[in-house]
């Protein structure tokens, strides 16, 4: 194994890093993604989700065999973090990230090996990283005739490696790495400590993505329901040369005074306020040069009083020029949001015939459990999304948008908003005291605002869906390129952020109103308080907009199905109240019933929703899984781990 470790960053200014060599790596050969691999996160540019090998079948999926466990424990001081990474297949090897410290591997996919390692060197800005453990991955490109590995760390650095030895490249960047903080604003920073903490943080979760030469980035930003107050700063996009690193554009996701959408930052906050992080993975389309990113809202998620205004480019889908890093178009799914609605899934994009004309489309799936489908090219909806009043907030110093863009087709694939009548009806006892347990709380549509805790004697007003509801990262969704048939994974609950003044949280707190933490519902007995199915799959016809089927994210709970208070009745398929992590073949919608789950992978007839097999794995899936083919053989490859077991990947192939 090949340990490439940095030990400082004046060892970067050495044609050579400080190595300790122990075993295999090539060196040499031209750089060649094997046809049908997987080089992206989401697959491909386009983030289908979509591997269309045929070798695993509904026969014989439940033959597959635990080809090997590569244990992620030993890459992280924190030995029950989670591993959120999806991993790539290129050159005849894996490569993901693993630990807090977002080590990129590179893997043997026949028998797990452990081929070659890259660590940065330690930083106080890797320290205080809010986002070591969410790593989702690399990018991937053949620059020169040579495979190169791209990375993005806690710190927010850009290495470049070579993707057969893990070796920086030293003729990108600064010796290999870029610091994105010498780009991503006018802000002044140290190289060790970043930005001073009274200006604001940025970090990263997701990888960049490569198109035409280009390396896009993202960022990441502190969780908006910690946050206590209004100065951060903005998650504005970057583009290098993916040769050199050359820094070719910025995007400023807060318009400033004469650009695009400035007219929608009222008060001047602009000046101060950020956060609009591009967390979730990128998509691109190659042949029209277009980068499209998603963002969330702007500094102080449930409160926005200071931040008046619809706040473009927050809660956005931005289609970029990737050679200019100019707007192309934009459409901002929630104007001025106080949900916590941000756009946690990469955009996805298919062509699709809608009454018998081609359209090369993008669609978005949200936590408010729509699927926006857009022209990818223009912008244009391919179904009307209309702007509709909705209630406006009662909490001193609001002022909340009087509409919101509501979709007209595809139908929402989650409920949305609450009413007594989606509460827990197993038994009028349950009934009862779901009604009780909720009397404390304003129940109310989508876009339900927020209030202040005790406000009219109420505890919390409900949105439904909530932070974790509707369509998420840890499930999102899987497309199928052949038939544009979208498969999305969806949760079934509702939160309840706690308005409280922000000097209470926090001596220094600059903003009226916090609340730390979207909350939640009161259980009933143990039991959710709204009715099921908690978790489903939904098969979505994107060529017509139609609901062709939804099932259940596997089978009722055993803390359910042996509730003492529901002994002898008949209990529906409740489904788990997790995200199922998907992937769709050629032949088969595959899926793991998700974090906190049962540790099982099933196979699904695709045009039916009909559960064809199961297979037990070591432990519950925990990201988006992964296939391929090396030497022959399908292989499925997903992130598990759980409570008794820690943080590795498993990968299942058929005997041979």
């Amino acid at each position: 194994m090949e340990t490439n470790r940095i030990v400082g960053w004046q060892g970067v200014r050495a044609s050579l890093f400080a190595f300790s060599i122990v075993a295999t790596g090539s060196f040499a050969g031209v750089a060649m993604a094997q046809d049908g691999g997987w080089t992206h996160w989401g697959a491909d540019a386009r983030s289908s989700r979509y591997s269309p090998h045929t070798q695993i079948t509904g026969a014989n999926f439940s033959k597959l065999e635990t080809a090997w466990v590569w244990r992620a424990d030993n890459f992280s001081p924190e030995s029950d973090a989670m591993l959120r990474s999806t991993p790539i297949y290129a050159e005849g090897k894996l490569f993901t990230v693993a630990g807090s410290r977002r080590t990129v591997v590179a893997i043997d996919p026949a028998t797990g090996e452990t081929l070659w390692t890259f660590r940065e060197p330690t930083t106080t800005r890797w320290e205080n990283s809010m986002r070591k453990d969410y790593g989702k991955g690399v990018a991937y490109d053949v620059v020169d005739g040579r495979g190169r590995i791209y990375v993005v760390t806690p710190a927010f650095f850009l290495h470049a490696l070579d993707a057969a030895t893990g070796h920086p490249v030293t003729s990108f960047g600064d010796r290999g790495t870029i610091d994105l903080l010498d780009h991503f604003g006018p802000w002044k920073h140290d190289r060790d400590k970043g930005y001073p903490p009274d200006l604001g943080y940025v970090t990263s979760s997701s990888p960049p993505i490569v198109v035409g030469g280009v390396i896009v980035v993202g960022n990441s930003h502190e969780q908006g329901y910690y946050q206590t107050r209004k100065e951060n700063v903005p998650g504005n996009i970057l583009g290098y040369d993916a040769r050199t690193g050359k820094h070719l554009w910025r995007f400023d996701v807060i318009p400033g005074p004469g650009e695009y959408g400035h007219d929608t930052w009222k008060n001047d906050v602009w000046k101060v306020t950020g956060n609009i992080s591009s967390w979730a993975p990128l998509s691109a389309d190659a042949e029209h040069g277009l980068v499209y990113v998603v963002t969330d809202p702007p500094t102080i998620d449930y409160f926005g009083g200071f931040r008046p205004g619809n706040t473009l480019f927050s809660t956005s889908i931005i289609a970029l020029n990737v050679k200019t890093g100019k707007r192309a178009w934009h459409f901002q799914t929630v104007h001025h949001d106080i949900w916590n609605y941000d756009n946690p899934h990469a955009p996805q994009l298919v062509d699709i015939t809608v009454a018998g004309k081609r359209i090369p489309a993008l669609v978005q799936v949200t936590k408010q459990s729509w699927a926006y489908v857009f022209n990818r090219i223009t912008g244009e909806p391919v179904w009307p999304i209309v702007e509709r009043p909705v209630p406006q907030s009662d909490v001193p110093g609001e002022v909340t948008s009087p509409t919101q863009p509501f979709v007209t087709r595809p139908a929402a694939f989650e409920m949305q908003g609450v009413t007594t009548d989606d509460l827990i009806d197993f038994t009028p006892e349950l009934r009862q005291k779901a009604i009780a347990a909720l009397a404390k709380y304003r129940l109310g549509p989508l876009f339900n605002p927020p209030i202040v805790k005790g406000a009219n004697g109420l505890e919390a007003a409900l949105h439904c869906p909530g932070a974790n509801g509707g369509a998420n990262i840890p499930g999102g969704a899987a497309i199928d390129p052949e038939t544009g048939i979208l498969y999305v994974a969806s949760t079934k609950t509702c939160s309840a952020p706690r308005l409280v003044p922000g000097t209470s949280v926090d001596s220094a707190s600059n903003v009226q109103w916090v609340s730390v933490g979207p909350g939640g519902m009161p259980a009933v007995d143990g039991l959710p308080a709204l009715k099921p199915p908690y978790g489903r799959i939904t098969a979505i016809d994107l060529n017509s907009g139609d609901h062709l089927w939804w099932i259940p994210n596997g089978d009722t709970p055993e803390n359910i199905t042996n509730h003492r208070a529901l002994q002898g009745l008949t209990i529906p398929n409740t489904g788990a109240p997790t995200h199922a992590t998907a992937l769709v073949t050629k032949t088969l919608l595959i899926y793991g019933e998700g974090r906190g789950a049962r540790p099982l992978m099933h196979a699904v007839d695709k045009r039916t929703g009909e559960r064809l097999a199961s297979k037990a794995i070591p432990a519950p899936t925990t990201t988006a899984p992964m296939s391929f083919m090396h030497q022959g053989r399908q292989y499925l490859v997903s992130a598990i781990g759980g409570s008794d077991h820690g943080p590795a990947l498993v990968a299942l192939r058929l005997p041979k």
